[in-house]
């Protein structure tokens, strides 16, 4: 199969695009470099050259805090690019694959989010993300828009990374534990993306690692430090407490019955991704 990634050098992209090539498939590696995704002339000029038979949008703006003072760029990345995209995929006939975020729900649903739950974004990033999404929805007949939560992997900043450096800087860890939800490791989210893409069951699916319930992340802290060997002490605050620009979910909770009838394969428990993760030096970036 002939895909094109966007977002290829980034958290997830890097292990989405080893993912398909291991498997045989032939993938145009795109980021800023190679290709502008907010300007619909260069999307449709590269994918007339490369006629790949689906687009998979790594692509995005992710910085949560930041959107709070330049939603316009939040936007920008996360709205007007996926109009782009999703246009030039229309145009070819060809399925798009996008990838979402549990931050356009607003947190107050008590149990996890379906996927047929009605979007109600609490920040600028969340608002951003949902107009990509009805973008999607609106232009393209054939899409799998996927949602995830909790992203962490070997190439970017993610919440394992800072809690692994943090624990060698500092005496005490202090991490909020009135905000649930699953992490997600990228080598799972590419596999469930992987796929996804081979059923043809378009539609909209929610992806993380298996919690069962849900975690704080507080909890999310202290397994890390377990796994590790850190003995610093990781004291639970509120999100109150915790001061950022963004407000976030209390409850990012995603149901994932639907994506594993889909794929038919069980979703990797959440702690053997960490230990995985960890246990391969990915966290320090060795």
């Amino acid at each position: 199969m002939k895909l094109l990634v966007t977002g290829a050098k980034g958290m997830l992209g890097t292990d989405l695009v080893a993912l398909l090539k291991e498997n045989g498939n032939t993938v145009f590696e795109t980021d800023i470099e190679e290709l502008d995704i907010t300007s619909f002339q260069d999307i449709t000029v590269f994918m007339q050259e490369a006629k790949p038979e689906i687009v998979i949008n790594c692509a995005g703006y992710t910085q949560v805090d930041r959107a709070e003072e330049e939603p316009e760029l939040a936007n920008l990345l996360n709205g007007t690019a996926v109009k782009h995209l999703a246009t030039a995929c229309a145009n070819s006939n060809i399925p798009l694959c996008h990838i979402s975020t549990d931050y356009v729900f607003d947190g107050e649903k008590e149990g996890a989010y379906l996927p047929e739950d009605v979007p109600n974004p609490i920040g600028a990033y969340g608002a951003s993300k949902l107009a990509g999404e009805r973008y999607l929805l609106d232009i393209c007949r054939r899409y799998y828009l996927i949602r995830t939560s909790w992203l962490y992997g070997k190439n970017g900043n993610n919440f394992v990374r800072t809690m692994l450096r943090l624990a060698k800087e500092r005496n005490e860890l202090r991490v909020v534990h009135d905000q649930i939800g699953s992490p997600t490791w990228t080598v799972t989210l590419a596999r469930i993306i992987y796929l996804l893409i081979q059923t043809a069951q378009y539609g909209i699916y929610h992806a993380a690692d298996e919690t069962n319930g849900g975690i704080s992340w507080y909890e999310f802290a202290c397994e890390i430090m377990r796994v590790a060997g850190y003995t610093i002490p990781v004291i639970p605050i509120e999100t109150k407490d915790f001061k950022s620009l963004a407000r976030r979910p209390k409850n990012s909770l995603l149901d994932l019955t639907k994506t594993k009838e889909a794929i038919k394969e069980e979703i990797p428990e959440w702690n053997d991704s960490l230990y995985q993760f960890i246990n391969k030096g990915l966290g320090t970036g060795d």
